[in-house]
């Protein structure tokens, strides 16, 4: 398999490092080694956007969807809306696959920024939706510890890990969010513990966190009352998005990962509940702390 290096400049924007640059021209030249390109990161990640892969491999939309059909045509990956999965890694419904496709960058960064937050061996609680999936995307094979969730994608992903302890929360399938979510969700975790839960939401203010249905909140209060801290993986859209819902207030929170600096309205209330914020950087200066 290659390995493809990446970097990101300081406006964010993730570009090639130089060693790929210079075998660009080698291995881009043709439709055959774009598709290996593509199946290669396919096979890494499990899901990859059609934007990230335009940029990977500095071709145009168009061409990445005409070597998308063809991979699929040759039954080799499957085509979700917003980018391709692998055949054996998690399939995604087309509205998961969708949010994963939007700041797709972001969440992994994001997701890698997380993993200096989780002790080897640790116990983890995961939420469902797109950015959670990302950190577990990045943990690393090293990782020996135990992770309790909800979502279906997560589940999937972690077969392959051998290594990892999974325990999957039952209950009533929410399609959109291919998680588990109901009564009887919220009845799995009793008994269990995680160090860690990493947290998802629909929307965050200065007032607390939201989510889009009713139907979400009880299973992620749960998995909140089961975590000794509770990290909350957020881009910069969320602190500008609404939703209906108020989940919590931010005192529910320990430590927020994101990747933009907060407003000052925002800030200033984590100071006050004194909640760590983690900024995920370039792989040069991964995260920063805004309260040392």
């Amino acid at each position: 398999m290659h390995h493809w290096s990446f970097k990101l400049r300081r406006d964010g924007v993730s570009a090639l490092s130089e060693s790929v640059v210079e075998r660009v021209a080698l291995r881009y030249d043709s439709a055959p080694a774009r598709r290996r390109a593509i199946l290669d990161e396919v096979e890494r990640a499990g899901f990859v956007s059609v934007t990230d892969l335009t940029r990977m491999l500095g071709v145009s939309d168009m061409t990445v969807r005409r070597d998308l059909r063809k991979l699929q045509h040759q039954g080799r990956v499957r085509v979700v809306h917003g980018g391709v999965s692998a055949l054996a890694g998690p399939v995604f419904s087309p509205a998961f696959a969708g949010r994963a496709g939007l700041e797709a960058n972001a969440k992994r960064r994001i997701g890698q920024a997380t993993i200096g937050l989780i002790p080897d061996g640790a116990t983890v609680a995961v939420d469902a939706g797109t950015t959670a999936f990302s950190a577990v995307q990045a943990l690393p094979e090293s990782f020996h510890g135990s992770v309790v969730t909800h979502s279906i994608p997560v589940m999937q992903l972690l077969l392959s890990r051998g290594a990892v302890r999974v325990v999957g929360l039952g209950g009533e399938l929410l399609s959109s969010s291919q998680a588990f979510v109901g009564p009887r969700t919220v009845e799995a975790t009793k008994d269990l513990r995680a160090q860690t839960l990493l947290l998802g939401c629909a929307a965050a203010d200065a007032n607390g966190l939201y989510v889009a249905s009713d139907n979400e909140r009880p299973t992620k209060l749960a998995l909140m009352d089961i975590a000794d801290q509770v990290v909350l993986l957020a881009d910069s859209t969320k602190f500008r998005a609404s939703a209906p819902v108020r989940l919590c207030g931010w005192e529910r929170v320990s430590s927020v990962v994101t990747n933009s600096t907060l407003s000052d309205d925002v800030q200033r209330r984590l100071d006050e509940l004194r909640v760590t914020v983690h900024i995920a950087l370039d792989h040069e200066e991964q995260t920063t702390s805004a309260n040392p």
